[in-house]
């Protein structure tokens, strides 16, 4: 009997195979949403998930970009739908429009992987702001996801057994309260390091908050220095390659033994502790009120 299997070529991990309904699920009845998939680890994404088949979701902010890699996902993947979805993550306003429009379009998504992000940047001690005003690092690695999540939770409680990926980083720094959107002594890399905190206790918060619902929440850090864009222009040197990434992000999104496990970070493979600050009741309180108060 044919089998399904969760590695890409070349992995040296063990293969998890479906077999019978399963694979059936698998292939012919999967919607799966990626964001910051034009280039990166997004791009590997989407061309590792779209010859598995069913129904891929690209998202991107560059229109010719996005529009790229669908076109090369529907040449390896003809009998694959691939749908795109233009929106800026730094803009609150396109992200809520870009989960309005998914939820009018699409009848079912069972995995959403929230892998967008804003790196250290190119001038690491400029700051930058989003649309609303909020420091840039917090307002896409943090507010956009969270936000995308929320508002696509009527289509992925509609379509249980649904799963939700963030994508986050082992570098990670504890959030000053007293100086969110770091106003003072600003960089680029730590900003992301907090932005990431922010995510994974998010990640934690929602998972609690959805515990029985049949929607599992859990974060990652996929792999080291990737070869990226982001990692290039902070001026890093990659170690890399975005399929190291993309093997353990597809084992939480297809493994059928991990279908029920939620409220977890891993650091590829390996389920692991994140930051202290994660498991700091009042810290995630505190971060919550004001998450929910930025998006609206």
């Amino acid at each position: 009997m044919a089998s399904l299997v969760l590695t890409t070529p070349g992995s040296t991990d063990t293969p998890v195979s479906l077999s019978g309904a399963a694979r059936v699920a698998v292939m012919t009845q999967r919607t799966t949403l990626i964001t910051g998939a034009t280039q990166g680890m997004g791009r590997a994404l989407a061309l590792d998930l779209a010859p598995r088949g069913g129904t891929v979701l690209l998202h991107g902010r560059d229109r010719d970009r996005l529009e790229a890699v669908a076109a090369e996902a529907r040449v390896i993947a003809p009998d694959t739908t691939i749908r795109t979805y233009l929106a800026d993550l730094s803009d609150l306003n396109q992200v809520h429009a870009m989960a309005d429009r998914i939820r009018a379009a699409e009848p079912h998504l069972d995995g959403l992987i929230n892998n967008a992000v804003a790196g250290g940047g190119a001038e690491p001690l400029k700051r930058e702001l989003s649309r609303q005003g909020h420091e840039l690092r917090f307002a896409v690695n943090h507010l956009a996801p969270y936000a995308l999540t929320r508002g696509l939770l009527p289509l992925l409680t509609a379509s249980t057994p649904a799963r939700v990926i963030n994508v986050a980083s082992i570098g990670q720094e504890a959030i000053d309260f007293g100086d969110v959107m770091l106003e003072r002594g600003y960089e680029g890399l730590r900003a992301y390091c907090r932005s990431k905190v922010a995510m994974i206790m998010a990640t934690f918060e929602l998972a609690a908050e959805l515990q029985g619902s049949g929607v599992t929440v859990n974060a990652l850090h996929p792999a080291h220095l990737m070869d990226t864009n982001g990692v290039r222009t902070y001026g890093l040197t990659p170690v890399t390659s975005t399929d190291e990434g993309v093997r353990p992000t597809v084992r939480l999104l297809l493994d059928p033994e991990l279908g029920t496990t939620t409220g977890r970070y891993f650091d590829q493979f390996r389920d692991v502790r994140a930051h202290e600050q994660v498991y700091d009741a009042e810290a995630c309180e505190r971060l919550m009120k004001l998450t929910h108060s930025l998006i609206g």
